[in-house]
C-alpha cells in the first residue's frame, strides 16, 4: 500500500499541495466570471471588469439582489462549462483516485463551481454549510471520494474547509434535514475540526464519510470553489445494491418563455 493511500485510509483525506496548474484553475474561474458579467451588462446594465475581483464581485452582489433567477440560472449554466467537466477527467485526478483505491472511479454527479458568500444566499445554510458528510446525498460506492479546491486562496477568513479527521470511520451520522444537505447535531461530534488552508492549485481529497463544513466567510470577497465527486463501480456492496444514483435530471415540461421562439427568430440564427 502507498503512504498516501495508507494516510488517505487512515485520516479520511490528503490535502495535495500544487497539485493542479495554477494557470488552469485561474484560466476556469475567469470563464465562470464571464459567463456572469454577460447576465450583469443585461439585468443592470453594466460592463464589468472581470479581472478586478473585488469590484466584480460587487456587481455580482447587486446582480443576484436585482434578479434572482437570472443569478440561479446563470450560475447553473456554469456549472455546464466545457473546461469544468474536461478537469473532472483529468488524468491527474483519476490516477490519484486508483492510487487512493477507487479501482474503477466513475463520476459521481456532474462538476459543481461554487460561489460562497452571505451576499449570494437567501439563508445563512446555503453559503455556511454546518457539519455534514456528503455521502448521504450520493449513496453512492462506500469508498466515494470527493475532490475539492478553491480557486482563490482560502483560509479561515475566506471561509475555507473545516474537517473532522478520522471521522469517516464511524460511518454515517445521524442528521437533520436542510433541503438536500443533512447537519450532524453537534452533540453528536467531537471539537477536534482542523481549519485547513489552501493556494491556487492545492486539492483535497476525502472520503464522502469524512465530516465537514464550511467555516465562516467574514470578508466581502466569494469563495470561488470546485467539488468533483467519485464512486468506484468494483466497490463490493455498490455492485450488490445496482449502482444506486441519488441524483435526478430531468427536464421541465412546459416552455419557460411562452410563444418562443418565433420563425423570424429562428431565421436569423440559419440565415
Amino acid at each position: 500500500m502507498s503512504s498516501l493511500r495508507e494516510s488517505y485510509k487512515q485520516e479520511g483525506y490528503v490535502l495535495l499541495k500544487n497539485f493542479l496548474d495554477k494557470e488552469l484553475i485561474t484560466a476556469i474561474h475567469r470563464e465562470g466570471r464571464q459567463i456572469f458579467a454577460y447576465q450583469i451588462q443585461r439585468t443592470l446594465g453594466e460592463t464589468v471588469d472581470i479581472d478586478d475581483l473585488p469590484s466584480f464581485e460587487q456587481a455580482m452582489y447587486r446582480f443576484f439582489a436585482a434578479d434572482f433567477t437570472a443569478f440561479a440560472n446563470t450560475g447553473k449554466q456554469v456549472q455546464h462549462m466545457v473546461s469544468l467537466h474536461r478537469l473532472g477527467t483529468d488524468s491527474r485526478i483519476t490516477d490519484t483516485l486508483k492510487e487512493l483505491g477507487l479501482d474503477y472511479p466513475v463520476i459521481g454527479v456532474r462538476p459543481a463551481m461554487m460561489f460562497n458568500s452571505r451576499h449570494l444566499a437567501k439563508r445563512d445554510d446555503y453559503w455556511r454549510l454546518g457539519a455534514h458528510q456528503d455521502w448521504r446525498t450520493g449513496q453512492g460506492s462506500l469508498d466515494s471520494v470527493v475532490v475539492w479546491f478553491p480557486l482563490v486562496p482560502a483560509g479561515a477568513d475566506l471561509g475555507a474547509l473545516q474537517i473532522l479527521p478520522r471521522s469517516h470511520r464511524a460511518g454515517l451520522y445521524d442528521s437533520t434535514s436542510v433541503d438536500y444537505i443533512g447537519t450532524i447535531p453537534d452533540e453528536l461530534l467531537t471539537d477536534d475540526w482542523q481549519q485547513l488552508e489552501f493556494e491556487v492549485g492545492d486539492v483535497l481529497f476525502f472520503s464522502a464519510f469524512l465530516v465537514h463544513r464550511s467555516g465562516v466567510n467574514s470578508t466581502e470577497s466569494v469563495r470561488w470553489s470546485v467539488q468533483l465527486r467519485y464512486n468506484n463501480l468494483l466497490e463490493t456492496t455498490f455492485i450488490e445494491r445496482g449502482y444506486p444514483l441519488a441524483y435526478i435530471y430531468k427536464p421541465q415540461a412546459e416552455l419557460i418563455t411562452p410563444d418562443f421562439p418565433a420563425v423570424s427568430q429562428m431565421n436569423e440564427i440559419f440565415n
